[in-house]
């Protein structure tokens, strides 16, 4: 029933299964952190940096996968536009809607890895189950933390992006790698992002070239950009990452590239659109940016710590 290693192609398809199966069941269900995108640019994004310092386990029905845990290390994490704090050792998780019980078995590796580091992890507010499964196990709400909301949006009736004068929308085949690469770090700075990290998450399932889009400014510098991962089976498109360089900000650069990477996703059978963000009063751009275009939020988190 259970299997523990290092994280590879192989298990990182299994995870992205399960998300799409808990979408396909219940998309107020899914995690934040355990969706096909996420998963996929965290994955790609990190490994370079991280691999040695991530823990999961991935536990099995047979040869169906029923549940995952995946730990982080204490790191820096924004926690305002102009604040970083440096994190607990964090857990993200998800398990099938027929196995609710494993979440305990999630827990218990979790503490006994951890040992005794603070930790956090975070339940959907309308998993009422997990949130009493946490409080047995000793996790108690973080009402001051960080948290995240998943917003979804369908996408008839999308409009169709507008850009300043001389500014021009891209896809990844018209770009050089190396530009890629610099406009994701002025826009995340201060970034480790690198052109092998680049290179991770453009071989990463279900990364496709027509769905990372970019804004060219006049003179072709790559000054925003947005990765959209397209889940086949329920048809839906998934923002992550979004970035603007922030020389460029104000000018609805993020909201033109968001909106031009769903039509391309539109194109190739997308009905629906979702997107991750922070919820919490201390980040409030994004969840703006994402408002202006359609979205609103399915769900939300509740953090606990321990």
């Amino acid at each position: 029933m259970v299997d523990h290693g290092s994280v590879g192609t192989s298990e990182l398809r299994a995870m992205q299964q399960l998300a799409q199966a808990v979408w396909a069941a219940d998309p107020a269900m899914m995690n934040t952190g355990a969706s096909v995108g996420e998963l996929a640019w965290w994955w790609g994004a990190g490994s370079v940096l991280h691999a040695t310092e991530w823990r999961h386990r991935l536990w099995f029905d047979g040869d169906r996968i029923a549940a995952w845990g995946w730990i982080s290390a204490a790191e820096m994490i924004r926690v305002a536009d102009d604040r970083w704090e440096l994190s607990a050792t964090s857990l993200v998780w998800q398990v099938h809607p027929d196995h609710p019980e494993l979440l305990d078995e999630v827990l218990e590796w979790f503490d006994d890895e951890a040992g005794g580091a603070n930790r956090c992890t975070t339940a959907r507010a309308a998993d009422r189950g997990a949130i009493e499964r946490l409080g047995r196990h000793g996790y108690v709400l973080d009402p001051g933390a960080p948290w995240s909301q998943l917003n979804r949006r369908p996408l008839r009736e999308l409009e169709a992006p507008v850009l300043p004068a001389g500014f021009r929308l891209r896809t990844a085949v018209e770009v050089d790698p190396a530009a890629a690469v610099a406009v994701e770090r002025a826009a995340w700075h201060p970034s480790r992002f690198t052109l092998e990290s680049l290179l991770n998450v453009r071989s990463t399932w279900p990364y496709h070239d027509d769905l990372a889009v970019f804004v060219g400014a006049p003179d072709g510098t790559l000054v925003a950009s947005a990765l959209v991962w397209y889940d086949e089976i329920n048809r839906t498109a998934e923002l992550e990452p979004v970035g603007t360089d922030p020389g460029y900000r104000r000018q609805g650069l993020g909201r033109a590239v968001s909106l031009f990477g769903l039509h391309q996703a539109l194109d190739i059978g997308a009905t629906d659109a979702v997107v991750s963000c922070r919820g919490d009063e201390n980040y409030p751009v994004p969840r703006r940016l994402y408002g202006s275009i359609g979205f609103g939020e399915l769900t939300r988190d509740v953090v606990f710590a321990k």
